[in-house]
């Protein structure tokens, strides 16, 4: 039995597949559940972030559609809180009952997690994070001169509110995290990657619009927590370079040196794989005890026994 610590961030795809109801993304983390107890019942302490990019874009839609004096839409720091709140329940209802079945008594438990990001940060000034539904451009006018909000052209489908996306700074319940995995519980933690907060010049936060990367505040969590492997799990077993060409190459070990140079040759596409890989990079430079992995979810079994999936060392 082993005894380490893992931060496994999940991907969209583990919650969220074609269906946006709630039944359908209860439904893709059961299966979600019955992976990552293959890590329990090794003797791992877990500790799992999630993503919820569709899921924040989606409750956006239904609090703009409803929007009244009586009724009045919240700001984008309360819509990740309470994506970061449902996803939570469903991942940790759906851990609880995977454990209960393979008969291991096992507390789970959900942190609404609030994460610091500087206030001086320049994605406040470059907005790039699109949310929520494409408008014609004639609407995304009228909707920036309603609302003060910034309209950007999306790859020639439309035009999207964007947000700020900083970089996260730390982790406001860190000890609190630490305290539960100290105490053997799973942690579901820094959902959505965290609900963006800044400190005021008198030491309170405050929360902001902004929308923060799952895979930068997951990687940073485990910086913090000393994570012995740090898994990202996405759509892939492997990443590839030359993706989707005659000469498509997998890779298995790979060095930050060697990452560093496929990321000068655009390799990796900037939404999707990226930052995933920017992620496991910032890992092993701040924690080079550390082991970070690029995998899929049903390739978590060799991941943890024959070392599957992309590895990369410092």
């Amino acid at each position: 039995m082993s005894n380490r610590t893992i931060v496994v961030a999940l991907g969209g795809n583990a919650i969220l597949s074609s269906d946006p109801s709630a039944q359908a993304q209860q439904e893709a983390l059961v299966q979600t559940a019955g992976h990552l107890v293959k890590l329990i019942k090794n003797g791992d302490n877990l500790v799992i972030t999630h993503g919820n990019g569709p899921q924040v874009g989606n409750l956006l839609l239904q609090h703009l559609a409803a929007d009244s004096k009586k009724n009045p839409a919240f700001p984008l720091d309360s819509l990740v809180a309470m994506t970061e709140g449902s996803i939570g329940f469903w991942l940790q209802q759906a851990l609880q009952n995977a454990l209960h079945k393979e008969g291991i008594d096992k507390p789970v438990a959900s942190v609404v997690t609030q994460v610091v990001v500087d206030k001086n940060d320049p994605a406040f000034v470059n907005l790039s994070k699109p949310i929520g539904p494409f408008y014609s451009e004639e609407e995304a006018k009228a909707e920036a001169e309603r609302t003060g909000a910034t309209f950007k052209e999306d790859s020639g489908r439309g035009w999207r509110k964007v947000v700020a996306s900083p970089k996260p700074v730390a982790i406001k319940e860190l000890e609190t995290i630490q305290t539960l995995i100290d105490a053997g519980q799973v942690v579901v933690a820094a959902g959505g990657g965290g609900i963006p907060v800044v400190e005021n010049e008198d030491g309170s936060l405050r929360g902001v619009e902004a929308v923060i990367d799952k895979d930068f505040a997951s990687q940073k969590l485990a910086v913090d927590i000393k994570a012995d492997y740090f898994i990202v799990l996405t759509g892939v077993d492997n990443v590839y370079v030359n993706y989707n060409k005659p000469d498509q190459a997998k890779l298995e070990k790979v060095t930050v040196a060697e990452l560093e140079e496929y990321i000068k040759q655009d390799q990796f596409a900037p939404g999707s794989m990226l930052p995933k890989v920017e992620a496991t990079i910032n890992f092993v430079k701040q924690f080079p005890e550390g082991k970070a992995v690029i995998s899929s979810l049903e390739n978590i079994q060799e991941v943890l026994t024959n070392e599957g999936g992309t590895v990369i060392e410092a």
